[in-house]
């Protein structure tokens, strides 16, 4: 009779355990966000995206010829407008370069009504022709204001500037370099600029692959992904192939000197490989590109989950948050090594 009892005892505890588990599932299903599709373009790669005051941004950097523009504003019924006009997206290979036309960029970001682009001058990956530049617009008058040209000690000629954060607190930029490890800060005041952590283990690219679909991509990136949290004074950085992220003190980064900011360099936590990364509510979001998800670490807790997953996220490149949406793009990165005319990239958003 025991025996019998215990068997019932275990079945219902087992049926309870599986109900529970059932139950966690569908409830973590409808508390991850929809995925809304916001623009989408055939053919043409997009990297970065950013938004300010409701209005769209998107680059494509130049990474095959011909791309048809470098920086675009994504209107009304996905019509992607050459930005600041075509003049300035109208440089092919071979021509001159002029600090009036964009080379190769690779990010967007406003602030402020400001937008920031960052020209890695480095087309094709062929090596930077004369120096990586910031241009900034005035989103008012959509007219170029100030333009940060990067002096010879703060690049290698292989240099590839990827992307940037701005902290109007402090008055400095701070970029990263993926294609030569190291961070880059801009005084945004005097244009002053250093470069700092050059080739350092915590920018560093720790292997030379990722694996999608059991099936490994291979190329060494480094430095890439950067946040910045401005209440805190924190800035956060990741190796695209690579699974640490760090941090820093940004007081630290404009202050200290090589020394002191190599010791001051904090492990933050173990992640999945990113691309795109931005604090938002003292939460970090940054995508895992392997398993085609977006994360988000809890910056308090160190608590990691993820956001949402699936076909909707392809390779998140870059996010940018406006009225609690996350807007991001899918670059497809590890699906665009050939011919792309037949890809569509995306830039999508789902509420947080």
């Amino acid at each position: 009779m025991k025996s019998i009892y215990l068997v019932l005892f275990l079945s219902m505890s087992l049926l309870a355990c599986k109900k529970s588990a059932n139950e966690k599932e569908t409830m973590k299903k409808e508390q991850s966000p929809q995925v809304t599709e916001v623009a989408s373009i055939k053919g043409e790669q997009l990297t970065g995206v950013t938004i300010s005051n409701q209005r769209l941004f998107v680059n494509f950097p130049y990474w095959r010829k011909p791309i048809k523009f470098s920086v675009a504003e994504i209107k009304e019924g996905n019509q992607f407008t050459p930005y600041p006009n075509a003049q300035w997206n109208n440089w092919e290979i071979g021509q001159p370069v002029t600090d009036s036309t964009f080379v190769c960029v690779q990010s967007v970001v406003a602030s402020n009504n400001l937008l920031y682009v960052v020209d890695t001058r480095n087309p094709l990956f062929q090596g930077v022709i004369g120096q990586p530049i910031v241009f900034v617009f005035d989103l008012n008058t959509n007219e170029l204001v100030r333009t940060y040209k990067l002096p010879e000690k703060a690049f290698h000629k292989d240099s590839y500037i990827n992307d940037i954060r701005i902290d109007n607190e402090r008055g400095y930029a701070y970029c990263t370099d993926s294609a030569n490890s190291g961070l880059v800060i801009i005084n945004l005041k005097t244009g002053e600029a250093k470069r700092v952590l050059d080739e350092h283990p915590s920018t560093n690219s720790e292997q030379a692959y990722l694996t999608f679909e059991g099936k490994k991509w291979n190329n060494t990136v480094h430095s890439d992904g950067i946040a910045l949290d401005t209440k805190r004074g924190m800035l956060y950085y990741h190796a695209l192939t690579g699974y640490n992220l760090y941090a820093i003190s940004v007081e630290k980064l404009i202050k200290a000197s090589e020394k002191e900011i190599e010791n001051s360099v904090q492990l933050v936590a173990k992640t999945s490989a990113p691309d795109g990364m931005i604090i938002h509510k003292n939460i970090l979001y940054y995508a895992d590109l392997e398993h085609h998800k977006i994360m988000q670490l809890d910056l308090k807790t160190k608590e990691i989950s993820t956001v949402v997953e699936g076909d909707n996220v392809k390779w998140a490149d870059t996010f940018s948050i406006e009225n609690n949406y996350l807007y991001y793009t899918n670059s497809r990165i590890h699906e665009a090594g050939g011919d792309i005319s037949d890809l569509v990239f995306t830039v999508n958003r789902i509420k947080l």
